[in-house]
């Protein structure tokens, strides 16, 4: 420092630029008072408004508050004597006399500069490209300007398919247009995935409707009469209709200030900086995206803009140790639902490395690791599954702890437990954004007694940055021996599904309110808990005397498929599925079926378990479709519950000639016996005539195989992306002691599952160690705990008290109620339970009320789907925060401020809560 108060310039206040002060304030370099020693800071700022958060710059598409993401604490600037000048950038350097002067004609002395001038969109040179609906999409303005833009446009086309690219066309089918994007390299994010990579990311992207051109350019912007934006032409000749077009074709770095002022600037751009991050004038620094550095590259990630930030602080503070000289360039993130990440050198050659590589193009699940001939991890991509990110990142450059396929199989196919934290040594970086180590974050929970990755985060910074260090930081915790809930919840920390299920079995309880009063740890429930519960008061509902699962307090427990009785789709619609038993359907059920699904505009489907699924329902027609349905003699199949879908069969012996026994009508029997039957996971039967096995019986959770001695009772299979081949619990049954066998089977699996637990997963965890299927003999033929009878009379109590749930519904006009699209005000609203409605200006929100009488009211469209369904979703408390779960993929938004708690890159917009209808 030259004098006791020197002048320091930042020219930008982005992320990095902030990063630089926050920098300086930790190591006591800032003067707040004129007197005191420390740097006194003038901000140059381009924008009027401080620095925010870029990285979730697509959130605001989705109705976050930009305020949210402003990254100055309240007082930071002042206290820290900071004159922050918005809207009036540098203009010119005098490196000679140490002056900047601003577009305003300001002149500002300095002794020591920093440029923080990040980078500028690249927009090809092409006809057209700067008609009215074109756009880029960098900052606050772009994304005020395409949001109203698109309010009068249909179809966007996003030029770019890097990581940008892909966040503005997720931005463009939030704000409801179909969305294409153009990518002239031949596959997406060219620059993080390779080829498999490229091939999971575009299935899955393409699924949710976005349409996916590569290996071709753009050449020409068409207009219409009006000068806007009509077509863009690509370099094969096609027209992609488009009413608005974002280029995202990449940066450039923002130089020309040390050009025009004598800098050294690179080849391609970028202020040339040493490993100390000073320019060629010794009293100049460049940090982030405007820099080139010592390694000649131009980063353009957050992470290591923030390492030249405590680097260029560390040279102000006065101690210059510290060095950049390269940095992670790491990647994780989430693009329009598709998890995508890459670490280390995921491109590592030269003949020499190893690749291993698991692919599910089911599931557009690709990752691959690349090894070195000594066995280090050189790098690796994730799509569609990076839980092993924050396993992996950390050992970038060291040998795995574990085998390299335990990071890419799942565990039903040979994966194994990975290694804990502990396997990490001290100085492995977990936080690349803000070069945290595991050795810090293990500080700070011993210093600090930290219990959750909230206070790493607020201790450390680490997760602060692009949040894809939660996993690690959550599994530091976990090896520094912080205790995790066993139970459900918060709500009920101690409990778990099978003890929630004797409770209400032997106490009688018939309401969630009960339990939560009774046992629970406070609050009002979530997405978790009143699901669980339930479900097992619709399983209890004979034994405590409860008519329908939709009855009364219980309708505000229920997902969004068991409060409409149908299985929600991404467009916000629904399916119907009515039961056919065993397949079998007479010609006017056949009749009545079709005219049901042209008269509604449905979509009619076969399913794989002899049914028939129609698709596109809008909940306020469900109860009509409903109606007819039942004229023509169904019922509800219950393909929405955790319960009985179908018992598949074959023929049998009606027409087969190799048919032993009649599967036909025993799939009927079994599938009218315990229908409705609630359960911790959906259960599926099967029933095949004879041993050719043509039902598939043995991938079912009940799987019947006829012989000649009687009937085989297979158990415990799945089909699905882990199958599993159910085991024989018992051979050459009789017809009752089939029934009675199953009885005891699946009312044993009711007392005693976990939440979403499936037989087959069930079944393992009852072995432990030893034999699961030796177990269920034990309990269910051989009655070693003397249970066999009550759990055979409770499923007859079961039977005896089936009643169809579509017609339940058509019978209660409460229940009916529900179905109506929209509430007219917020006095018709159920505590616990959303209703949508319409406010004045058109927009639809989402109506929720509290058990103390409060109204929250936020937009009711789901940022992630564009589905108008939020009102559907389940309400609750987190940490005593009132949220809503979107019914779509169940993340949480809090209530009182729109902001996601899962994802910090979307939000719901704050509504005005509507006043009630006056009466004339």
């Amino acid at each position: 420092m030259p004098s006791p108060t020197p002048r320091l310039v930042l020219v930008g206040h982005g992320m990095v630029g902030h990063r630089l002060l926050e920098a300086l304030a930790e190591r006591g370099a800032l003067a707040a008072d004129p007197a005191a020693p420390g740097w006194r800071v003038t901000v140059l700022a381009e924008e009027d408004v401080p620095a925010y958060d870029r990285v979730h710059l697509s959130s605001v598409f989705a109705g976050t508050d930009p305020g949210r993401l402003g990254l100055a604490a309240p007082g930071f600037l002042a206290a820290h004597g900071v004159d922050l000048r918005l809207g009036d950038p540098a203009e010119q350097v005098d490196t000679a006399a140490r002056t900047v002067t601003t577009t305003s004609g300001a002149v500002v002395p300095y002794d020591a500069l920093v440029l923080a001038t990040g980078s500028y969109p690249f927009v090809p040179p092409i006809p057209g490209a700067d008609a009215p609906g074109c756009f880029t999409y960098r900052t606050l303005y772009d994304v005020d300007a395409l949001t109203a833009y698109a309010e009068h446009a249909r179809t966007g086309v996003v030029i770019g398919g890097g990581l940008l690219g892909l966040e503005a066309a997720g931005a463009l089918r939030t704000l409801g247009l179909a969305a294409h994007v153009v990518e002239f390299a031949p596959r997406l994010m060219p620059l993080q995935v390779d080829d498999g990579g490229a091939a999971a990311l575009r299935s899955t992207i393409e699924s949710m409707g976005v349409a996916v051109h590569t290996g071709v350019g753009a050449t020409a912007v068409e207009t219409g009469a009006d000068g806007r934006t009509t077509a863009l032409v690509l370099s094969d000749g096609e027209r992609l209709p488009a009413d608005l077009v974002v280029f995202s074709a990449g940066v450039r770095p923002r130089d020309r200030l040390a050009r025009e002022a004598g800098l050294a600037v690179g080849d391609r751009g970028g202020v040339a900086v040493d490993p100390h991050c000073r320019t060629t004038d010794p009293y100049v620094y460049a940090i982030g995206e405007c820099a080139q550095t010592s390694d000649g590259r131009v980063y353009g990630l957050v992470a290591p803009g923030h390492q030249m930030a405590e680097t260029v602080a560390d040279q102000l503070a006065g101690d210059g140790a510290t060095e950049f000289t390269g940095a992670d360039t790491s990647t994780k993130l989430k693009l329009m639902g598709a998890d995508v990440a890459s670490f280390g050198d995921p491109f590592a050659g030269g003949g020499e490395a190893t690749e291993i590589v698991f692919s599910d193009g089911r599931e557009g699940v690709y990752k691959k690791l690349l090894l070195g001939p000594d066995g280090q991890l050189l790098g690796g991509i994730l799509v569609g599954d990076a839980e092993a990110y924050g396993s992996l990142k950390p050992h970038a450059g060291r040998r795995l702890p574990a085998p390299p396929e335990a990071y890419l199989l799942p565990a039903a196919a040979g994966g194994a437990q990975l290694p804990g934290a502990d396997a990490l040594p001290d100085d492995a970086v977990v936080c690349s954004c803000h070069n945290v180590t595991k050795g810090a974050v293990s500080a700070a929970i011993a210093e600090h007694g930290l219990t959750d990755v909230g206070g790493v985060k607020r201790c450390t910074k680490a997760g602060t940055g692009c949040g894809g260090c939660a996993g690690t930081l959550q599994a530091v915790l976990d090896a520094a021996g912080v205790e995790k809930r066993r139970g459900l919840c918060e709500h009920f920390p101690e409990l778990t599904r099978p003890e929630v299920y004797e409770l209400v079995r032997t106490e009688r309880i018939r309401s969630f309110t009960e339990l939560l009063e009774r046992y629970g740890a406070g609050g009002a429930g979530c997405t978790v808990c009143k699901p669980v519960v339930a479900n097992v008061l619709g399983t209890l509902a004979p034994e405590l005397g409860l008519r329908h699962v939709l009855e009364g307090e219980q309708a505000a427990l229920q997902d969004s498929n068991d409060l409409f009785l149908a299985n929600l789709q991404k467009d916000g619609t629904y399916s119907v599925v009515p039961r056919v038993p065993g397949g079998e359907i007479t010609a006017g059920q056949l009749i009545a079926i079709g005219e049901v699904a042209r008269d509604h505009g449905l979509y009619s489907k076969i399913t794989g378990g002899q049914r028939i699924d129609l698709f596109g329902a809008r909940k306020e027609d469900l109860p009509a479709i409903w109606r007819r349905l039942i004229a023509a003699g169904f019922e509800s199949g219950q393909a929405y519950g955790k319960s009985l879908r179908t018992v598949k069969s074959c023929v049998g012996t009606r027409f087969c000639r190799f048919g032993q026994g009649d599967s036909v009508q025993l799939a009927i029997d079994l599938e009218l016996r315990y229908r409705g039957l609630r359960a911790p996971h959906k259960i599926k039967g099967g029933v095949s005539g004879c041993l050719r096995e043509c039902a598939e019986a043995r991938g079912k959770d009940i799987g019947v195989i006829a012989t000649a001695g009687g009937w085989n009772l297979y158990v415990c299979g799945n089909g699905g992306a882990t199958p599993r081949h159910a085991d024989l619990l018992a051979s050459d049954l009789s017809a009752a002691g089939l029934f009675a066998l199953i009885d005891r089977f699946l009312m044993y699996y009711l007392r005693t599952g976990e939440r979403l637990e499936r037989t087959s997963a069930w079944l393992e965890r009852l072995g432990g160690s030893g034999d699961g299927i030796a177990h269920l003999r034990e309990v269910l033929i051989e009655d070693a705990l003397g249970i066999g009878a009550e759990l055979e009379a409770q499923m007859e109590r079961h039977v005896a008290a089936y009643r169809d749930e579509w017609r339940a519904v058509l019978e209660d006009p409460a229940a009916l109620a529900r179905f109506a699209p929209h509430a007219t005000g917020a006095e018709f609203l159920e505590p616990g339970r959303g209703r949508a409605a319409v406010l004045p200006d058109g927009t639809e929100a989402a109506l929720f009320k509290d058990a103390a009488g409060e109204v929250y009211a936020v937009g009711n469209r789901d940022p992630y789907s564009g589905a108008h369904v939020i009102a559907d979703g389940i309400m609750g408390t987190r940490d005593g925060v009132p949220v809503v779960a979107s019914p779509m993929h169940k993340q949480e938004f809090d209530l009182r401020t729109g902001a996601s708690l899962d994802d910090p890159d979307v939000s719901l917009p704050l509504l005005p809560v509507p006043e009630p209808p006056r009466s004339s």
